[in-house]
C-alpha cells in the first residue's frame, strides 16, 4: 500500500477500502473514476480488485502510484470522458472543496452509466459537535477558526494551473447533499457509519430529545401546509425526517454516502402541479 492511512480506522480512506472490500466481487472489469485521486491510494485498491480505474485530479503532481497515469481535470470544467462512461465514481474528500457543488454532481451524473454508483465522503457538519461549533463561531470544529483566506487556500500555483485548490470552505451537511443529489438525478442508496464523534456523544443526551420533538413537529406541520400529493410529501419529508433523527448521523464524525443515478441530470423534473404556482398565479 502506498498510504498507511488505508489501515487507520480514523481515516476515511480506511472506510472507503472497507466498502470496496465488501463489493470487490462486482468490481472486476468495471470502469471506476477516482476523482479527486489524491496520492493514488484508492486507485491502487481498485486496480488490485480488477477494476478499470481512471484517476483524475486538479493537481496530478501529487499522484504517487507508479505505472498509472493520473490526468488533470477541473471538475467544474468537466471530466474528459464521454457521457454514460463509468460504472462507479468515487469522490473521496472532494466535494467540500468544490465552489459549485450542484454543477459537480451534475458532471458526475453525466459520466456515470444509468444506475451507476457515486461514492462521496466528506467531513460531517451534520453531527452535533459540528453543529455546536458552527453555532459558536461558524467553524468546522472547536479547534478551528471559521473558513478564511489564510487557512483555506490550500494550493494556488499559477505555474501549474490558474485554479485555486480551496480548503474546507464549502462544507456540506446531509440535508443539503441530499437535495443537491436529487437535483442532479441521484438518490441516496445508503448512508454508512464511519466513526464516533466524541463531542457529539457528549451533546447527544442533552439535545436529542429536542431534535426528535422539533423534527416531528416540522414534519407534520409541513404535511398539512404543502399542497403536493400525500405520497410525494411523505416520501420527501419522510426521508428528510429519517436523516435528521438518525442517531448515527448525529454522532458520525464523517459523511459517507453511496448515491445511485436514477436519471440523467438534464431530465430531472420536479414539477408538481398541485404544489408549484405558475408564473401567472405568482404575478
Amino acid at each position: 500500500m502506498i498510504d498507511s492511512y488505508i489501515n487507520n480506522p480514523k481515516s476515511p480512506k480506511y472506510h472507503v477500502k472497507q466498502y470496496l472490500d465488501s463489493i470487490k466481487a462486482g468490481l472486476k472489469d468495471k470502469i471506476v473514476l477516482d476523482v479527486p485521486a489524491g496520492n493514488g491510494a484508492t486507485t491502487e485498491i481498485l486496480l488490485e480488485y480488477g477494476a478499470r480505474a481512471e484517476p483524475y485530479d486538479l493537481f496530478p503532481e501529487y499522484f504517487m502510484l507508479s505505472g498509472t497515469a493520473c490526468k488533470r481535470a477541473d471538475i467544474l470544467e468537466g471530466i474528459p470522458v464521454g457521457d454514460n462512461h463509468a460504472d462507479m465514481l468515487i469522490c473521496q474528500e472532494g466535494i467540500e472543496h468544490f465552489s459549485d457543488q450542484l454543477k459537480a454532481l451534475q458532471e458526475f451524473n453525466r459520466v456515470l452509466k444509468p444506475r451507476g454508483e457515486l461514492v462521496i465522503t466528506t467531513p460531517s457538519c451534520s453531527n452535533l459537535a459540528s453543529k455546536m461549533s458552527y453555532l459558536l463561531f461558524e467553524s468546522e470544529s472547536a479547534k478551528q477558526m471559521p473558513p478564511n483566506e489564510l487557512d483555506d487556500i490550500w494550493m494556488s500555483d499559477r505555474s501549474i494551473t490558474s485554479e485555486i485548490y480551496y480548503g474546507h470552505i464549502f462544507l456540506i451537511g446531509l440535508q443539503k447533499l441530499r437535495v443537491l443529489a436529487k437535483l442532479a438525478g441521484f438518490r441516496i442508496k445508503t448512508i454508512r457509519y464511519v466513526r464516533l464523534s466524541k463531542g457529539s456523544l457528549f451533546l447527544f443526551p442533552l439535545f436529542y430529545p429536542f431534535i426528535l420533538l422539533s423534527s416531528y413537529l416540522r414534519y407534520f406541520k409541513n404535511l398539512k401546509k404543502n399542497k403536493a400529493s400525500e405520497s410525494v410529501k411523505r416520501a420527501v419529508y419522510g426521508e428528510q425526517l429519517r436523516i435528521n433523527i438518525n442517531p448515527k448521523n448525529l454522532l458520525n464524525r464523517h459523511i459517507f454516502v453511496v448515491l445511485e443515478k436514477e436519471k440523467a441530470w438534464n431530465e430531472v423534473d420536479f414539477r408538481f402541479e398541485s404544489a408549484h404556482k405558475s408564473f401567472e398565479k405568482i404575478m
